[in-house]
């Protein structure tokens, strides 16, 4: 019995040591990516005003293209959206540009890809670019119902 639990903890040890390795390597990938994030915020806000149309269709591929392109946490995307309805710009494109700057990562793409495969990264953030056109679209009709 005494074999069992030192078979364990060796285990244990050698899956510790391999993960570290594995978030060692990545390690500069995943910086660049976080300095990239960082350069967002160098976007004037008075810039999405200039691009965003009346078009309700439209609005939100714009929106989801900028979204994507851009990247940020959820948190700040309260404080982010109230600003630019201060600005005029459509809730849809609003909406869009949320939900994508959330889910959708081309930023992140390379890091993804190289952690959870390039198949499954890029499936993941067409499939998330697509629904963040159709959940702003819902979400705007649906309160415009209410």
């Amino acid at each position: 019995m005494e074999n069992k639990p030192k078979n364990v903890k060796e285990k244990l040890k050698q899956a510790v040591l391999k993960a570290g390795k594995g978030l060692y390597s990545a390690l500069p990938l995943l910086l660049g990516t976080i300095l990239l994030v960082s350069l967002t915020a160098l976007i004037p806000k008075s810039f999405y005003s200039l691009i965003f149309q009346k078009n309700v269709f439209l609005n939100s591929i714009i929106g989801s293209i900028i979204g994507s392109v851009s990247a940020g946490n959820p948190v700040s995307s309260y404080v982010l959206g109230g600003e630019l309805l201060k600005q005029g710009i459509s809730l849809v494109a609003i909406t869009s540009f949320l939900v994508a700057w959330v889910t959708v990562g081309i930023i992140q793409l390379p890091a993804e890809s190289m952690m959870l495969g390039k198949k499954f990264a890029i499936t993941r953030n067409v499939l998330s670019f697509i629904f963040s056109i159709i959940v702003a679209i819902v979400t705007v009709l649906l309160v415009n119902l209410i």
